[in-house]
C-alpha cells in the first residue's frame, strides 16, 4: 500500500506564516499527497498569500465564511476529504522533508501481528491476531519564544492523562502537542469520529485513541520543529495552559479518562458540520465525501457543499 496522504493545514490570520507552511508541506517527500488549507475565515492577507499555490494540482484551499475554531477547522479538512491517511499541520510547524514519507511506509506495513507476551485483550484485541497501524506519531522539538529549542522525546507523554505519575524529571510537563501532526489512518476516523469543538481536540482525540485500543506506533527521530510565536494557541493569553477556557476543557478531558478508568469504554465522536458554510474553493477536483464518521446532517451537508460544485460554486453558504 502506498497511502494517499492529506496534509490539512487549518489557518487563521496567519499570512506572515502560511506561505512557508505550505511550501514544507508540498516539499514533503511522500509522492502521493494532497496539500489541504483550511483558512478558517481569515480576515488578513491569508489567501493574497496563498495565491501563488493556486495553480498546483497537488493544492486544495477551503476558505469558510466565518470563524469555526481549530478542531472545527481540522474536521473541515477531514470531512470534505478522502484520502487514505491524514496528517494535520499548523501554520508554525517545519516538518522534515522525510517526515510524511516515513509515517506514511509505517502505517502502511502488512501483517503487524499482537505478540502473546502483551495483555492485547486490555486493548480490546486478541493475541495472536493481525493489527492495522491506526496512527503514527513522531518526535518533535518546539522553539519557544524565548529562544529556547526543547526537544519532546517522551514516549510516554503521551498517555500523561491517565498516568501522570510517569511525568516526573521532564524539561516541558504535559503532552503538548505530541498528537499533532500525527499520520491518521483512515480506519480511526471510521470508528472514533473527529476532533471534539474545544481548545483541548488533540489531547482529547489522543486519548479517544488510547481508550479505543488503536495501534499507535511512535517513530523515534525528530521528524517535526515546531515554531511557537507570541499568537501560538498555547502561548496567547485567552487560550494558553493557563486560560481558563483550556481549564474548562482539560477538565472535560479528564473526565473522560476517569469514566474509562471506571468503565473501559469510549464513545466516538461524529464530525458535526451541519451548518457548514464555505465561502470559496481552489482545485475543487479534491474534494470529496470523507468515510470518516459524522452525523446524519452533516453528510447531506458536505455532499451538497461537493455538489455545488458542479454550478460553479453557488450554493456554498448555508441558507
Amino acid at each position: 500500500m502506498d497511502p494517499h496522504v492529506a496534509i490539512v493545514i487549518p489557518t487563521y490570520n496567519r499570512a506572515h506564516l502560511i506561505g512557508a507552511a505550505v511550501d514544507a508541506a508540498l516539499a514533503q517527500s511522500h509522492p502521493r499527497k494532497t496539500v489541504v488549507v483550511v483558512d478558517d475565515g481569515s480576515t488578513d492577507d491569508t489567501r493574497a498569500a496563498l495565491a501563488r499555490f493556486a495553480e498546483r494540482p497537488d493544492f486544495l484551499y477551503i476558505r469558510l465564511a466565518r470563524n469555526v475554531g481549530t478542531a472545527q477547522a481540522k474536521n473541515v479538512g477531514l470531512a470534505l476529504t478522502a484520502p487514505d491517511a491524514w496528517t494535520f499541520h499548523d501554520s508554525d510547524d517545519r516538518p522534515h522533508p522525510d517526515k510524511v514519507l516515513l509515517q506514511a511506509r509505517t502505517l502502511a506495513q502488512p501483517e503487524i501481528g499482537a505478540h502473546p507476551c502483551l495483555n492485547w485483550k486490555m486493548a480490546g484485541h486478541e493475541p495472536n491476531s493481525t493489527l492495522q497501524v491506526g496512527l503514527v506519531l513522531t518526535h518533535h522539538e518546539l522553539v519557544l519564544p524565548d529562544g529556547r529549542r526543547v526537544e519532546i522525546r517522551r514516549d510516554l507523554s503521551i498517555v500523561d492523562d491517565i498516568f501522570p505519575n510517569l511525568q516526573m524529571g521532564s524539561r516541558v510537563p504535559g503532552e503538548w502537542t505530541h498528537i499533532n501532526s500525527g499520520l491518521f489512518h483512515v480506519s480511526l476516523f471510521q470508528r472514533l469520529g473527529g476532533f471534539s469543538d474545544c481548545v483541548e481536540e488533540d489531547r482529547e482525540i489522543r486519548n479517544r485513541i488510547l481508550f479505543g485500543g488503536e495501534i499507535v506506533w511512535v517513530l523515534p527521530e525528530i521528524l517535526l520543529t515546531k515554531i511557537e510565536t507570541a499568537d501560538s494557541l498555547t502561548q496567547s493569553t485567552e487560550s494558553d495552559y493557563d486560560s481558563e477556557r483550556r481549564k474548562r476543557d482539560r477538565a472535560v478531558v479528564w473526565a473522560q479518562a476517569e469514566n474509562w478508568r471506571a468503565g473501559g469504554s469510549v464513545e466516538p465522536v461524529p464530525i458535526e458540520l451541519a451548518d457548514l458554510e464555505v465561502a470559496e474553493v481552489w482545485n475543487p477536483e479534491h474534494l470529496a465525501v470523507s468515510p470518516a464518521l459524522m452525523s446524519d446532517a452533516t453528510a447531506a451537508r458536505v455532499a451538497a457543499i461537493i455538489a455545488a460544485q458542479g454550478d460553479g460554486g453557488l450554493g456554498l453558504a448555508a441558507q
